[in-house]
């Protein structure tokens, strides 16, 4: 068990080998054994998914404002598509320029768990 007040601040950046994975409108859009995670002092853990490793019809850039990190640099954002035609708006979000010390997840995706049908982490679902 893991607790988030004791992850670090700044945070920390590594990789998972752990499969992940989002469904949106009941498909796959998001599926990857390559991701990263930050862990922040007192927020859940964030996975990112390569680019590649996201279906391509799923992200459409968003009209969400982006915002700053102190720590990973300027977010943009997107809107996520899945089956049936499901949107979330501003549902994921991208680092294209992150600073040096987050280079690993520069252009990978985020997703907000929330408002999709599921986001698993080695088949445990997160909520």
């Amino acid at each position: 068990m893991e607790s988030v007040w004791d992850y670090p601040r700044p945070p920390r950046l590594e990789p998972v080998s752990k499969r992940l994975q989002v469904t949106l409108g009941g498909v796959v859009i998001a599926d990857t054994a390559r991701g990263h995670r930050v862990l922040e002092t007192s927020h859940p853990p964030v996975y990112y998914f390569p680019l590649e490793d996201i279906t391509p019809e799923a992200l459409v850039p968003s009209t969400k404002r982006g915002s700053m990190c102190e720590w990973k640099g300027a977010a943009s954002y997107y809107d996520v598509v899945g089956g049936t035609g499901r949107r979330v708006e501003g549902g994921a979000w991208t680092y294209r320029s992150p600073t040096p010390a987050f280079d690993a997840i520069r252009d990978a995706v985020a997703f907000y768990p929330a408002p999709m049908d599921s986001c698993t982490v080695a088949g445990e679902r997160v909520t």
